[in-house]
């Protein structure tokens, strides 16, 4: 009988034991999966994720596809937020340039920031930013306004993915959010 509860015991430790790990293993996924979710939008271009580059190697090809720009605030946030120009043709390999126009309607300064994506989503992969101001919180004061640019390209890889073929148009559409006070 003894043998038994000593049996029992030593396998409600252990039962003990790898629910302790599998605890810790969840609890270090859940902070890891914001970061590692993200990673993986970088890399993949899922859900319309752009990646950032340091530079432009890519020769220019003849393909024009033309690139939209759309902007957006959230409810509460007192910004106008435009695009200079509502969208360019541009070949594929060549970098491009526009600015976006923000302005702080409110009589207090407020602080936002903003996220982008793309559509189709099949091109996310091959459109590459060299300057953006996403993720970067801008400050402005009442009644202040800022040009905002974007210097990006799309990769020349594209012209070897047949998913491509029936792209022209593509849509860079930024959302800015305002910035919780910490205070």
């Amino acid at each position: 009988m003894s043998d038994n509860l000593d049996t029992q015991e030593r396998n409600n430790k252990r039962t003990l034991g790898v629910l302790v790990v599998v605890l810790f293993a969840m609890l270090g996924l859940g902070f890891a999966s914001k970061p590692l979710y993200d990673t993986f939008c970088r890399v993949t271009g899922y859900g319309g994720t752009t990646r950032i580059a340091d530079v432009n190697d890519n020769a220019i090809s003849d393909r024009v596809i033309k690139v939209r720009f759309d902007s957006n605030v959230t409810n509460g946030l007192p910004w106008t937020f435009k695009p200079d120009q509502v969208s360019i043709d541009i070949k594929v390999g060549a970098n491009g340039l526009t600015f976006y126009k923000v302005e702080n309607l409110a009589d207090y300064p407020v602080i936002a920031t903003s996220n982008y994506n793309l559509t189709p989503i099949k091109a996310a992969p091959y459109f590459a930013k060299l300057e953006c101001f996403c993720f970067t919180e801008q400050r402005l004061e009442p009644g202040e306004s800022a040009e905002l640019p974007v210097v990006f390209f799309l990769d020349s890889q594209l012209l070897d993915d047949p998913r491509m073929d029936d792209v022209q148009t593509v849509t860079l559409s930024y959302t800015f959010f305002p910035v919780p006070d910490e205070s």
